[in-house]
């Protein structure tokens, strides 16, 4: 991988961001040594053949550490190309040995082995270097002498002045001695361009260049292009993904100047500029700025998409790489949270638009994959729903295995893990001796395992199953009770099966649907038009919840707590959630699509509204509201049209007009002939009309006097 220039030139004692550069007078390629050595530089290139290794005789110089630096070659003082300089670290390699160093340097070793004094040990260091389209070897002769010689350790080094390379270039070096004693050193760098570089005077092609800045205007993104009039030049938006190519997004070609603008919803962290002069051989300068922009790093995740492909394979597509965590959960029907299991997906493997292959023996529609970051859930999804269907309600068992063939069995739930054959008053311990026996018979599937777990699904169909058969026995023993009553006393069987009548109708409004309102405190008046229609759903029957009824438990539970009970309930209980719209609400809507968590924060102390787009716009945004959201708006306060696109993926009613379908809607597979709902939306319309006139009657408001807006639906 290309090593970034400002952490390897470290000598420059400048700012990393923009560098300036010492100058270099003349054509010539020059070598000097540090203290203690002596170098000469060959005349001209040689050929770059490193050979083979061999083994050294005796002790060798040999390079052990590449070092760059930026400076400019000039031929006059503004006509100067960028060049790069090379310090090769040189260290003694091998030992002296007794019968070479006495042939060598005619002088017996003594018993100690001494080194001769009056010696030299010399190299032939080879450079090479390869920048598109230029390749050069140049070879460098090197002494040093022997009484300096110490095995292992440095003795200095060569610094070569130096090789020219285009601006923006990827260059590679490589560093071996003639003969090679050992594997060349390597080093491929990515040198800068002139926008990050203090060059702009001193190199000629960067004279021409575009200089480009960005700037913030609210929501809105500027690009502004310093160029001359009537210079023309290509400017190129793309997506720089660090895992696989670049992504072009945006390329044209113009004259300026020009201030181009950005919506702050095109803004990602990848989100690259390239601009250059239309000119041959022109040099093209690159930014990326927004790489710590938090509106970038939001518009990412928005945009990021979790797919699930059969038989276990996963991918997460986005525009740019993310650093995230992906792990396994059990999803238990009736909502509640996910619960995270063992195998965890490192985020080392969440590669961007890559499929992934999940470690599962077999497949389950209750495990799902959540993408965290910086521990917070970004996204989830269960396994394959559509080739799987819906949650079972299978019960998961967590296997540990210990030394000597022991193995210990829980079962997960909501508490937490509960161990089988306990005494805990859970399912899991009742049915202890029964699901483990289901597990040893084989009816349980192994969804994973290595040497010290193992994850089964056992399912709990069966036990249902008998649970209801004792309670059709009950039923049945119950009927044949009250026919022999009704033989008996004849009478008195009458009376009371009218009482029983009226009990089953009070029972029947007991069980009536669940309805949760949710709307914006905008005045005294709407509020009084909330509470009618709540008190005119009541009658249909349906069971209201709303927070005009609730602002004890509001205050002591807080708005966002509030919401998050009574949203599980009503769902839990297969109720619908009703959001009634206005101008407040529809503005606080806008407000969180585009700021998303900032918008968050409730706007009064009973807003129950605002705590709850935390919720209800992933439910949006994922595609899980049809079947358990409604919308609504009221004639005269609002416009169909602005209800936000976003939520007309439910059925929105506009009221009174629409009643008869809302009410409908409400009542579910439940509801009454559509002559019976007629008469109840008419009942309806009677109790909300009065309050609807006085909100449409107050000043200001839509509709009301100097207002003549209708909604035309």
């Amino acid at each position: 991988m290309p090593v970034p220039w400002f952490l390897l030139s470290l000598a420059l004692g400048r700012s990393p961001m923009v560098l300036s550069l010492e100058k270099l007078m003349g054509p010539q390629d020059t070598a000097r040594c540090s203290p203690g050595l002596s170098c000469h530089l060959w005349d001209g290139d040689v050929l770059c053949l490193p050979g083979s290794i061999v083994s050294a005789p005796g002790p060798v110089l040999v390079p052990t550490r590449l070092q760059t630096e930026l400076v400019l070659r000039c031929h006059q003082e503004t006509d100067c190309d960028l060049c790069v300089r090379v310090a090769i670290h040189l260290a003694v390699h091998g030992h002296w040995k007794e019968p070479k160093d006495e042939a060598k340097f005619g002088r017996a070793a003594d018993p100690e082995l001494e080194e001769p004094v009056n010696a030299f040990l010399q190299a032939q260091v080879v450079l090479s270097f390869q920048a598109y389209p230029t390749a050069r070897c140049v070879l460098l002769e090197v002494q040093v002498p022997a009484a300096l010689v110490q095995p292992g350790q440095s003795v200095g080094s060569v610094v070569f002045d130096c090789f020219e390379a285009a601006l923006g270039a990827e260059v590679r070096l490589w560093s071996y001695t003639q003969p090679r004693y050992q594997k060349e050193l390597n080093l491929t760098q990515q040198l800068p361009d002139c926008k990050g570089l203090e060059v702009r005077d001193s190199i000629q092609s960067c004279w021409a260049l575009p200089w480009l800045s960005v700037s913030a205007d609210g929501d809105d993104v500027h690009l502004v292009l310093d160029v001359s009039e009537e210079q023309h030049f290509g400017l190129s938006l793309y997506w720089n993904q660090i895992q696989g190519p670049t992504k072009p997004w945006w390329h044209k070609n113009l004259t300026g100047p020009r201030n181009i603008t950005l919506n702050h919803t095109d803004l990602f962290p990848c989100l690259c500029i390239q601009v250059w002069p239309l000119e041959p051989d022109s040099v093209r300068t690159s930014i990326c700025p927004f790489t710590e922009d938090p509106r970038a790093h939001r518009n990412l995740w928005r945009a990021a998409r979790l797919r699930l492909l059969p038989p276990r394979g996963w991918q997460l597509n986005a525009p740019c790489s993310l650093l995230a965590e992906a792990t396994l959960c059990w999803q238990a029907p009736g909502g509640g949270p996910c619960q995270s299991l063992v195998p965890p997906l490192s985020w080392a493997n969440v590669t961007v638009n890559k499929t992934l292959e999940l470690p599962l023996l077999n497949a389950h529609p209750n495990l799902c994959v959540q993408v965290s970051s910086w521990e917070k859930l970004q996204l989830q999804q269960c396994l394959w729903a559509d080739s799987l269907g819906a949650l079972k309600d299978d019960m998961l068992l967590v296997e540990t295995r210990g030394p000597q063939d022991n193995r210990s069995l829980c079962a997960l739930e909501p508490s937490g893990c509960t161990p089988l054959l306990s005494r805990a008053s859970t399912r899991a311990a009742r049915l202890g001796e029964e699901l483990l026996q289901d597990l040893q018979s084989g009816q349980c599937l192994q969804l994973w395992e290595d040497d010290l777990r193992a994850l089964w699904a056992c399912p709990m169909d069966k036990y249902v199953h008998q649970r209801w058969a004792l309670v059709w026995l009950a039923c049945l023993l119950l009927a044949s009770v009250l026919f022999l009553l009704f033989l008996f006393k004849k009478d008195h069987v009458k009376g009371w099966l009218r009482l029983l009548k009226e009990d089953l109708r009070a029972g029947a409004a007991a069980r009536a649907r669940a309805a949760l309102l949710l709307y914006s405190a905008e005045d005294s008046g709407f509020e009084r038009l909330v509470g009618a229609l709540a008190s005119a759903l009541c009658q249909l029957p349906l069971r209201v919840a709303v927070d005009l009824w609730s602002r004890r438990e509001l205050s002591a539970q807080g708005p966002l707590a509030w919401f998050h009970a009574q949203r599980r309930q009503t769902l839990q209980e297969g109720g619908v959630v009703v959001l009634l719209f206005s101008p407040g609400a529809v503005a606080l809507c806008h407000e969180w699509l585009q700021d998303g968590a900032s918008a968050s924060a409730p706007h009064g102390p009973h807003d129950a509204f605002a705590a709850s787009l935390s919720c209800v716009l992933p439910d949006f945004l994922q595609g899980r509201a049809p079947g358990r959201y409604v919308g609504a708006y009221f004639d005269g306060l609002l416009h169909s049209e602005a209800v936000p696109a976003l939520f007309r993926s439910v059925p929105v009613f506009s009221l009174p007009s629409q009643l008869p379908d809302f009410l409908g809607t409400l009542q579910g597979p439940g509801a009454p002939r559509p002559g019976r709902l007629g008469q109840r939306a008419k009942q309806v319309s009677r109790a909300l009309q009065p309050a609807l006139d006085q909100v449409l009657k107050a000043p200001g408001n839509p509709g009301g006097p100097g207002d003549g807006t209708r909604d035309g639906t």
